[in-house]
Parts: C-alpha cells; structure tokens; sequence
C-alpha cells in the first residue's frame, strides 16, 4: 500500500473515531448522571391530618436530593397495615419501614423474623450522630438493655384539651384549666349549665382511665415493676381505680360524660367546637389546628391529691417506624439516610408542631418556634416537664399479650360507664381475664 492510500484513509478513520469517542462519552456521562435513586417503601396508618404532614415532609425529602425516593403507602387501621404486611413479607415484598403500635412488648416484636432491630442497622450503616433520642420519648422503643428498636416518630402521651371559649362562656378562666379531678368536675358542672351538650369526652379510654391512672398518681400500673421484673404479670385494680371509675360512671349518668371510647371519634366531637374538655393521645393536636374556628389549650391529665401530693408524669407511648428485614445494603442505607434527615432538628420541630407528637431530640425542642407554644396555651409546660428522665413508675410497662388484653379491659370499661355493670365489679372482670390472657404462654 503506498502512502497516498494511507493518507487518504486517516480522514474517514479519524472521523469514525470522533464519532465512536462521542457517542460513548455520551453513555458514560448518562450513566453516571442518570442513576436511578434506591426506592424504599414507608407504610404507615397516621390519621388524616397528620397523613398530610408526612407525606408533604417526604415529598421535600425527595426534592432536597437524588440519591433516595421514598414511597409512602397509608392504611386506615393498624390491623388493615399489619395484614397487608404479613401478606408481602411472605410474598417477599416487604416495605422497607412500617408504623406499629407499641403493644407494651417490644423485645417480642423484635425477635420476629421479618423485624430489623434499629440499633443493628444502625451498627451496619453509623450516623455521624445517632444519640437523637431522649429517654423519656424513646423508652418504648428500647429493649431492656437500653437499645434503641424501632424509631418513635410518633410518641405521644395523654392530654387533657379543652375548648377556650366554651371555657369563657361558662365564666371559666380560660388559663386555668383543672388539675384535679375534683377541681374538673365542678368545671364541668359549670360547661353543662351554660347549655354545653358535651361538656367532656373521652378518646383512648383504656390508656387515659386505667394505665395512666397510676404514673400520673405515682403508683405502679402492674404488679412486678410494671411488669420489668421476673415474677408473672398481673394487673392489681386498687382503690384509687375504683374510686375514679366509680366518678366516671357517675358523671355519664349526670350527662358530663357524654361520649368515650378507645379510638379517635371523640377527638371529630372536640374538633367540631362541641365538647368543653376532652382527654386523649397528643397526637391529636395536629386535627385541631387544622379545625376552623378552634381555639383550644391543653394541661397535664388531672390527678387526685389523696393519692399523691405532686402528680407524676404519665407514660410516654404511642406508635413508631420498625425497620423490614430482608432488604440489600443499598436499601439499609437508604432507610438510614432518610430516617437520618427526618431526626434534624428542622424536621423534627415541624412535624412536633404540626401533629403534637413528642419532640425526638432536646435540640427539636428547643427548635420550635415560640409563637407555636403560644398558639396553644400549656403546650410548652407539658412537653418540658417529659424532657428529662422520668420516675420509675412512668417509664413504660412491659406485659405479654397486652394488646388482647387490651380489649378485654375496654370491654369491661364500657360495662361500667354504659351498661351499669357496677364499678367494683368491671374491675374484678376486667383484672382477672385480662391477667388470663398475659399469663398464657
């Protein structure tokens, strides 16, 4: 080949090279910038108005960075959630985070097959800071060894809220709500005779009138440490329990308890401006911002001084996110990044402010804005009194089977605030097959 046909080929060669040189240039530099996020899936059973929050919390997650996309799917009920869960881990499709109620037994929900310990996924993917958690908000979450099981993003603890205006309209001060029972039933009295047709409701029942009835009086709620020790669990109705559904019984016969239950349809009544006071989770605060017309205040539930001179602090419970087993270590990394952006202060404070839900850390706390506390007299006050370590009867409470139990004991409170089945009595009941239950293997 002579050097004239050499030369003239290097024209076409080059180009071709060009072109090749481009083209996968273009591939490589679309492989890298085009790299698909890890999806994790987040299912969840949060009430509507804080359904909201979240999910617009998750949509500026998703917009802040390219590396997760967080999907949320919602239920109506926990036992809806947890049928469907069951359904895809056996499918093998398991969500990366799922809401659980805490059902007083966290170490069992743990050592299920399809659960992730949070402080193991934490040991596999650290955080620069993953001591976010104060005690008192994280306690049942822990297991006894102090580790940290699940993420408690919505903590919360028992309130009492009440109606400001309705509190003017009966010639109440509006900034002195009760803090006593006592004290509460006059205040009562005096929202019915100013034409208040519910001057009190009552949402989760079971945990405002039975377990709380003893942290916040300073007594134990079970016997054996509150179920922390090693001997059987057993629940020991005294005389403050009956004394107090004894009042209750009597209160729903003088029309000052006009509605109560275990789920949230007192919480639709105090929203619409109906009821005077209310009693239930601090969860509920984010319906009632959002309820027009509303001005609402909140305090501590009322204690009874025969039994304490200073009221104790109730347990802090509510439901929070357990990570899926099962899932790669892109996945585990995801699940970390986000739960990670979620505990920033920002983050945390704003979803503290706009659904009542505990503050995850001190600097969440101390990162809400003032004009919320004022927005909602007492709040303030309530969540500071929870901030440090609480009493020993308060911590929380461990019992086997708590959640059939559960149902036992709303059955038997209804008997005695509806059915006229006497107050002695229902207890008896209610202890009895309740301990039944805990004490099954």
């Amino acid at each position: 080949m002579n050097n004239h046909s050499k030369f003239h080929r290097l024209p076409h060669a080059a180009r071709l090279w060009r072109q090749i040189s481009v083209a996968c240039a273009g591939l490589f530099s679309c492989a890298v910038v085009q790299a698909a996020p890890v999806d994790i899936q987040v299912w969840h059973s949060l009430s509507n108005a804080n359904r909201a929050e979240f999910e617009e919390l998750v949509k500026q997650y998703n917009k802040e960075q390219d590396n997760v996309h967080v999907s949320l799917k919602g239920f109506e009920t926990q036992a809806a959630l947890q049928g469907e869960a069951g359904a895809a881990v056996a499918a093998k499709q398991a969500p990366n985070l799922i809401q659980l109620d805490d059902e007083h037994s966290p170490e069992v929900t743990a050592q299920h097959r399809a659960i992730l310990p949070l402080h193991t996924l934490l040991s596999r993917n650290p955080l620069p800071d993953s001591d976010w958690f104060l005690s008192q908000t994280a306690g049942f979450t822990r297991d006894r060894q102090g580790r940290l099981l699940a993420f408690p993003w919505m903590a919360e603890v028992p309130l009492m809220f009440y109606n400001r205006d309705l509190f003017v309209k009966a010639g109440l001060d509006p900034n002195a709500p009760a803090r006593t029972w006592s004290e509460l039933q006059a205040q009562l009295l005096a929202l019915r005779d100013s034409g208040v047709m519910c001057p009190y409701a009552t949402s989760k029942q079971v945990s405002v009138h039975l377990e709380n009835l003893a942290p916040v009086n300073n007594q134990l709620y079970s016997a054996n440490n509150n179920g922390f020790g090693n001997g059987v669990p057993a629940l020991q109705f005294n005389v403050l329990y009956a004394r107090h559904l004894a009042l209750m019984s009597s209160w729903t016969k003088s029309m000052l308890l006009t509605m109560h239950s275990n789920d949230q349809q007192p919480d639709d009544l105090f929203a619409s401006g109906q009821c005077g006071v209310l009693t239930s989770g601090s969860g509920a605060v984010g319906a009632f911002l959002a309820a027009p017309g509303l001005s609402f205040g909140v305090a501590p539930l009322p204690y009874y001084p025969q039994a304490t001179r200073t009221p104790g602090a109730p347990f802090v419970s509510g439901s929070a996110f357990w990570a899926v087993a099962g899932h790669g270590r892109d996945q585990e990394r995801a699940v970390v990044d986000f739960l990670g952006w979620l505990a920033k202060p920002v983050n945390a404070a704003r979803w503290h402010q706009q659904t009542g839900f505990l503050p995850l850390t001190d600097a969440a706390f101390r990162a809400s804005d003032v004009s919320y506390y004022d927005r909602i007299p007492g709040a303030q006050s309530v969540v500071n009194s929870l901030s440090g370590r609480g009493a020993q009867v308060s911590r929380s409470f461990r019992l086997p089977h708590y959640a059939q139990a559960r149902v036992l004991l709303d059955r038997e409170l209804n008997a005695a605030l509806q059915d006229g089945v006497p107050p002695s009595l229902a207890l008896s009941q209610a202890a009895s097959q309740a301990n039944s239950v805990m004490q099954r293997r």
